[in-house]
């Protein structure tokens, strides 16, 4: 089922805003056709604009955000978002040792609502005590119910890239999120909070992909062999023969 796009009028969002939840990012620059890494995933506040690695020098003293992606899906760092919107409630995921969130609701294969939290706007099973799965499913809400984001977006005059410098934002399918689902956790850090399962999402799908190619595409598993078999005397001497010395073969 795919999500519905949620796109604030003037009224309720500035236009930054608007742009960013629109914006399809990782497109190729047209401006930087031919060029190596040209996907555009900066977006200028300013400017509201979506920018590739090669843009940016007239955009320095801008404020940049950098948008990533898990899976065809845009994130962005969960310290980024929050000097921007009000990130309470939003539940955020751990990866590459950073918080991330989801800008937009994401494509569910059905709708089944049992026991739990529940995305107030989607309906997307989430982790205790999240009400939200992204941004906009925030923002969607917080304008049907209360017809204003006043209250919920800060003025931000400074967001510089990460200081280590720009990287591509690609998180591979073998990636971890962890999500960020309880302030109690074992460390016992603080900030946004975080628990010990881990998530994998599409490394299940991966690995029996993978696991099917070994085998021959059938869904046939043969039982699993103990870790330490024992190996029978004749299996023994086969693995420990040596070759005889050479002989030449008879001339006729």
């Amino acid at each position: 089922m795919s999500p519905v796009q949620f796109v604030p009028s003037s009224s309720h969002a500035p236009r930054w805003l608007q742009v960013l939840l629109t914006e399809k990012f990782y497109n190729a620059c047209i401006i930087h056709e031919e060029a190596k890494k040209n996907e555009k995933n900066v977006y200028c506040l300013d400017c509201c604009i979506s920018l590739c690695p090669h843009c940016l020098s007239p955009h320095r003293s801008h404020r940049l955000l950098q948008i990533r992606r898990y899976v065809y899906h845009d994130v962005v760092r969960l310290d980024d978002a929050a000097k921007l919107i009000d990130c309470t409630s939003v539940q955020s995921y751990t990866t590459n040792s950073a918080k991330v969130v989801f800008l937009n609701q994401r494509p569910q294969t059905r709708n089944f609502r049992g026991s739990g939290n529940f995305c107030s706007t989607c309906d997307r099973s989430l982790q205790d005590p999240y009400h939200f799965c992204s941004l906009s499913c925030k923002i969607n809400y917080l304008v049907r119910t209360t017809g204003s984001l006043s209250g919920y977006l800060f003025e931000c005059n400074y967001l510089p890239l990460p200081e280590s410098g720009l990287d591509d934002g690609l998180m591979t399918p073998d990636s971890v999120l962890e999500p960020a689902g309880s302030a109690r956790t074992s460390s016992g850090s603080g900030g946004y909070g975080g628990v010990d399962c881990r998530t994998t999402l599409a490394c299940t799908a991966t690995t029996e992909i993978v696991r099917k190619k070994r085998t021959g595409g059938s869904g046939f598993r043969p039982p699993c062999r103990p870790a330490c078999s024992p190996v029978s005397e004749i299996s023994s001497g086969l693995m420990n023969r040596r070759k005889g010395n050479p002989q030449r073969a008879p001339l006729y």
